[in-house]
């Protein structure tokens, strides 16, 4: 029996027959090198494990509770991957200067929070990253726009990406866009992304999966992982 989608409930009948009849949502498929890329995984972005009104004047940009249940899920994916030698990138979305922050003009809060070398701009702890393994910061939604991420990847034979992190309308879908329209295979897991607005989390996963990536969830990952290490 097939899972319901976070999205299913969002969809009116003309739009169930638009997907069935358009052919839309067939997988793309995943390749024989992957990569975990764990976006913006970051106290600023995170806040504080509870209801997320009630964080939200400490952590405005928090996802709260929503990001630690998928942070929970993180952690497994990424003991998997360590376990198997998948390699793992984390970007950072952080301002050296604010003056040039892109997204400080659409929003009223304390800039001061996302200037490199502050506590909110670092990782969470809890999934912070190992020695070894690569952080690329950025300063825009997605981690490929003036950053040398094409050659990262590149360089480490990469050819699929499985993306976690938040939020789920912002970074995670701008960079999983600029990832397919550059010919990787890229897979969301739905249980390891977040979003501050539920419908913005519903929609984005829904237009991913319609137009672009494979929607699959931790199970489905882990599943991926262990298959490629038996081949």
């Amino acid at each position: 029996m097939s899972r319901v989608r976070p999205w299913e409930e969002l969809l009116s009948e003309t739009d169930k027959e638009v997907v069935k009849k358009g052919g839309y949502g067939k997988s793309r498929g995943l390749g024989k090198k992957p990569l975990i890329m764990v976006i913006d995984i970051q106290n600023n972005y995170v806040g504080e494990d509870k209801p997320i009104l009630d964080q939200i004047g400490e952590w405005p940009s928090g996802g709260g509770e929503a990001g630690w249940r998928a942070i929970e899920k993180v952690e497994k994916l990424l003991d998997k991957a360590r376990e198997d030698n998948v390699p793992i990138l984390y970007t950072r979305n952080v301002q050296k200067n604010i003056s040039f922050d892109s997204f400080s003009n659409k929003t009223n809060r304390d800039q001061s929070k996302y200037v490199d070398g502050h506590f909110g701009a670092e990782i969470v702890e809890r999934v912070a990253p190992k020695e070894g393994e690569l952080v690329l910061d950025k300063a825009y939604a997605s981690a490929f726009y003036a950053t040398p991420l094409v050659s990262w990847l590149v360089k480490l034979g990469v050819d699929s990406l499985l993306i976690v992190g938040g939020s789920t309308s912002g970074c995670v879908r701008a960079t999983a866009v600029d990832a397919v329209s550059r010919n990787f295979n890229v897979a969301i897991i739905e249980d390891c992304v977040y979003d501050r607005i539920e419908l913005s989390h519903k929609a984005s996963l829904f237009d991913l999966w319609m137009k672009y990536t494979d929607v699959i969830n931790l199970e489905e990952a882990i599943d991926y992982i262990d298959k490629l290490e038996n081949e």
